[in-house]
C-alpha cells in the first residue's frame, strides 16, 4: 500500500550510439515499462529510427544533437559502426563528452527519478548528482568480464610471465581461469596512455562511484562471478537478463538492427528444409568490417573461412559485412564456391535476423566474435559455440564459454591475438566447426547449452532470478522517489 503514494518512477536510458549498445538498452527499457515504470530513451537524430522502429508506444524518445562536425567527424557520423580509423574513434569520444550539457538540460526539463547511462559516459555520474538522482551504469557485458577486469587491474598477472604465449592463472579469482598475453585485449597491455585508455580509466572510476550496475545476465549462468562482484568486491549490481528474451514473437525478434539482407521469411524457409542441429551460423558482429586492416579480415583470411566451412561438410549461414565500399567482385571467394554450396550454404551480405536464425531448430552451432549480446543470444538459443574474439571484453567472454560453461571451443587455441596475418587457417576452422556440430563432444556441449537456454528462459519469467532482481531494483528506486 505504501508504494501507491509515490509518484510514478521515471527512468531515463542513455545508451552509447552503437547497435550493440542500443539494442539491449531498448529491450531493457521495454522491461521497465512493462512493470509500470515510465521509460525514456535519449539518443541522437541518426539513431532515432532504430529505436522508433523497435520500441513500441510505451517508450518515450528524446533527441539531442550529436556534435559530429564540432568534434572533427563527418556530418551525420553518429554511430560507432561508422567509424573507420583511430582518429575517428578519438573524435567520437570527444563528441560524446560534449553531450553532457544537452543531457543535463533534458534532466532539468523532465525531472526523471533515475538515469541509466552507458558506461562510456563516465561524466553521467556528475549529471545525475546535480539533480540528486541515482545513476546506474549499463556496460553491456557479463559479471565474469567485470570481475576479471578488476583482477587484471589489481594483480597484473600478465606482467609476471616471460612471453606472450606463457600461461598464467588469474589470482584470487573464482575458478582456475587460464590466459596468455595473446588472449588479452589491447588496452590491458598498453603502457602509454591514449584517449581510449584514459576513457577506460574514467569508466572504471565512474563505475565505482555510481549508485550501481545493471547487468544483462542471469544468475544461473555465472553465479560465482555475480556473488564475487557483489559480495567480495562489494559492488551494487542487479542481473535482469537476458533482456533479448523480452521479445517473444518473430515481429519483435527480426528488426534488431539495420534492414536485413534477406527477408526473414526466406531465411526461415531455407532453414526449414534442414534437419535439426545441422546448420552452423557464422557471424562476427555489427562492427566486424572485413575491409578494415585493423581487424585483419584480409581477403586471404576470408578465403580460409570459406575453405574451412567447405571442408567441414556442414550446412551453414555465413554473414559477411563488407562495409560501405563493397567490392564489385569478391576475389576472396574460392572459385566456384557459391555454386558448390548451393542448397548447402547461404552467404548473407549485410545484416541478418540473428535471433530468429539462432532460435531455429535447424541451427546447431554458432561461430561468434563473442560480443556479449551474441553470447547471450547463443546461450538463450541453447547452441554450442566456436569462439573467435576480436577486441575488448570478447576475449574474456570467450573464456567464460570455453573454460567455465564448457559449451564451446576456441577457433585456434593460443592464436587469438587479433587474427594477425593469416594465423587462423582453414584446418583450424574445419576442426572447430566439426567439434561443435558432430560427435560425442558436440552432443555433450549441446546438452549443456540446451540446459542453460532453459535456465535463461526461466530466469526472466515471473518468479525467476532476473525477474525478481528487476523487481528489487524498481522497489529500491521507489524509495528514492518523493
Amino acid at each position: 500500500m505504501g508504494s501507491e503514494s509515490h509518484q510514478p518512477i521515471h527512468v531515463f536510458f542513455f545508451p552509447l550510439m552503437g547497435h550493440g549498445h542500443l539494442r539491449p538498452t531498448i529491450d531493457m527499457a521495454k522491461l521497465f515499462a512493462a512493470r509500470g515504470v515510465k521509460a525514456t530513451i535519449v539518443t541522437t537524430p541518426r539513431n532515432m529510427p532504430l529505436i522508433y522502429k523497435t520500441c513500441g508506444i510505451n517508450i518515450d524518445i528524446q533527441i539531442i544533437k550529436f556534435p559530429a562536425v564540432e568534434a572533427g567527424l563527418p556530418e551525420g557520423c553518429e554511430n560507432i559502426e561508422s567509424l573507420t580509423s583511430l582518429e575517428m574513434v578519438q573524435n567520437f569520444i570527444k563528441a560524446t563528452k560534449m553531450l553532457q550539457q544537452p543531457l543535463q538540460q533534458l534532466l532539468q526539463d523532465h525531472q526523471p527519478s533515475c538515469l541509466v547511462a552507458d558506461d562510456f559516459f563516465p561524466w553521467a555520474n556528475d549529471v545525475a548528482a546535480k539533480f540528486g538522482i541515482p545513476r546506474l551504469v549499463f556496460n553491456g557485458t557479463s559479471f565474469f568480464s567485470l570481475t576479471i577486469c578488476h583482477a587484471m587491474r589489481r594483480y597484473e598477472p600478465h606482467k609476471k610471465v616471460s612471453s606472450d604465449s606463457e600461461v598464467f592463472v588469474i589470482p584470487n579469482f573464482p575458478g582456475e581461469i587460464k590466459l596468455t598475453r595473446k588472449q588479452l585485449p589491447n588496452f590491458t597491455q598498453q603502457e602509454v596512455e591514449t584517449d581510449i585508455t584514459k576513457l577506460l580509466k574514467e569508466v572504471t572510476e565512474a563505475e565505482l562511484s555510481s549508485y550501481g550496475v545493471v547487468v544483462n545476465s542471469f544468475y544461473e549462468l555465472e553465479s560465482d562471478y555475480a556473488d564475487f562482484y557483489r559480495k567480495v568486491l562489494g559492488r551494487k549490481a542487479w542481473h535482469i537478463g537476458p533482456v533479448s528474451l523480452r521479445n517473444k514473437g518473430a515481429e519483435d525478434k527480426a528488426p534488431r538492427g539495420k534492414e536485413s539482407s534477406i527477408d526473414e521469411h526466406d531465411c526461415l524457409k531455407w532453414l526449414g528444409t534442414k534437419k535439426p542441429n545441422s546448420v552452423v551460423y557464422i557471424c562476427f558482429g555489427s562492427i566486424a568490417n572485413f575491409s578494415d586492416s585493423e581487424n585483419c579480415f584480409s581477403d586471404s583470411l576470408l578465403m580460409e573461412i570459406a575453405m574451412g566451412l567447405e571442408a567441414s561438410e556442414q550446412h551453414f549461414i555465413w554473414v559477411v559485412k563488407n562495409g560501405e565500399n563493397e567490392k564489385e567482385k569478391e576475389d576472396w571467394l574460392p572459385k566456384g564456391f557459391e555454386k558448390r554450396m548451393e542448397g548447402k550454404g547461404l552467404i548473407l551480405r549485410g545484416w541478418a535476423p540473428q535471433v530468429l536464425i539462432l532460435d531455429h531448430e535447424a541451427v546447431g552451432g554458432f561461430v561468434t566474435h563473442c560480443g556479449w549480446n551474441s553470447i547471450l543470444e547463443g546461450v538463450s538459443a541453447g547452441v554450442p559455440m566456436v569462439t573467435w574474439p576480436m577486441r575488448a571484453d570478447q576475449f574474456y567472454n570467450a573464456k567464460l564459454v570455453t573454460q567455465v560453461l564448457k559449451i564451446g571451443v576456441d577457433v585456434a587455441a593460443q592464436q587469438w591475438k587479433r587474427m594477425e596475418g593469416d594465423t587462423i587457417k582453414r584446418e583450424a576452422i574445419d576442426k572447430a566447426v566439426r567439434q561443435i556440430m558432430v560427435g560425442e563432444e558436440a552432443e555433450e556441449m549441446r546438452s549443456r547449452a540446451k540446459k542453460l537456454g532453459e535456465m535463461a528462459k526461466r530466469a526472466v519469467e515471473d518468479g525467476g532470478s532476473s525477474y525478481s532482481d528487476l523487481n528489487a531494483l524498481i522497489e529500491e528506486l521507489r524509495s528514492h522517489c518523493p
